[in-house]
């Protein structure tokens, strides 16, 4: 009977120690490659490849620091490793950040505390967020009568833009997974600066082309490349998921020099930023795209 015991409490913390192994966190920090394409029309695409192991089986994976500003029926994962053994069950697109506006929300119905610079404190329900308006022992009370806290962080909230994957998974050994996705948030343009001779008749013309990342997250060292041509996509947007598609696959030059090369296709041209470089957030990034000088000015 004991040893029938012990057998279970072990096969039990087996168990137990399976489903808190089940649940990994894949972070930029163990990006391998990222390749970002934009195209005209505040549209993006964007291929982040990283290098994790994950557990055999059945389970959740959250892939961290992704857009805020993502299309979650674009969403795509795949194993570049094991491609066969990984399986998607299930996806979300969890995007209901962290603030502290988000947690008053949260908790309007709900009991709080309120604590008195003695460290007294009051057991009141948040009633609003607008005020705030409290209800402490039968009274409505106006305004913060306190420092308010929280007894929990809400389970639906997070901090940083994820995507979560329910996954079914063979390899065991490391592998190379990619996500990709559309998002909105992302634009580019060409600027050109012409600076004439006292004469006007020559002049010195350069071009840059200038990106705005407006999307809440941060690309280092990606590989960039621009597609010019407006997009329908109310019309067919097949013909423009074909467009990035093949923009995503175009092959990218080694050579890290600062310039573009350029190549069409159908009605779109597309630009390949040789090298790479680092897409921030909130970010406004100016590259060179072209530069002449003593041209004749018609």
């Amino acid at each position: 009977m004991r040893r029938t015991m012990a057998v279970v409490l072990t096969l039990a913390v087996s168990l137990a120690s399976g489903a808190e192994a089940a649940q990994v966190t894949v972070g930029r920090d163990v990006q391998t490659d990222v390749m970002v394409t934009i195209y005209n029309g505040n549209l993006g695409l964007v291929k982040d490849v990283r290098q994790t192991r994950l557990p055999t089986g059945r389970h959740e994976t959250e892939f961290t620091d992704v857009a805020a500003q993502i299309d979650p029926t674009t969403v795509h994962l795949k194993s570049l490793t094991d491609p066969t053994g990984l399986r998607i069950l299930e996806q979300n697109y969890e995007y209901d950040l962290l603030s502290s506006a988000k947690l008053m929300e949260k908790y309007v119905g709900k009991r709080v505390r309120l604590y008195q610079p003695d460290g007294s404190y009051h057991e009141a329900t948040l009633l609003s967020t607008n005020g705030p308006v409290f209800e402490i022992n039968g009274q409505i009370h106006l305004g913060n009568n306190g420092r308010l806290i929280l007894p929990a962080l809400p389970e639906n909230l997070v901090s940083r833009p994820t995507l979560a994957w329910l996954l079914r998974n063979q390899a065991t050994a490391p592998q190379r997974v990619e996500a990709s996705y559309m998002t909105s948030g992302i634009t580019w343009r060409a600027d050109y600066v012409l600076v004439l001779n006292p004469a006007d008749t020559r002049g010195d013309l350069t071009g840059w082309v200038t990106t705005d990342n407006k999307r809440g997250a941060i690309y280092r060292n990606a590989l960039l490349k621009l597609v010019a041509g407006d997009a329908n996509r109310a019309v067919d947007r097949f013909r423009d998921v074909k467009a990035l598609e093949m923009a995503a696959r175009a092959p990218a030059t080694a050579e890290a020099r600062r310039d573009f090369q350029s190549e069409g296709f159908f009605e779109y041209h597309l630009y390949t930023l040789d090298g790479r470089t680092t897409i921030k957030d909130n970010q406004t990034k100016q590259l060179s795209l072209l530069a002449a000088t003593d041209i004749g000015i018609d």
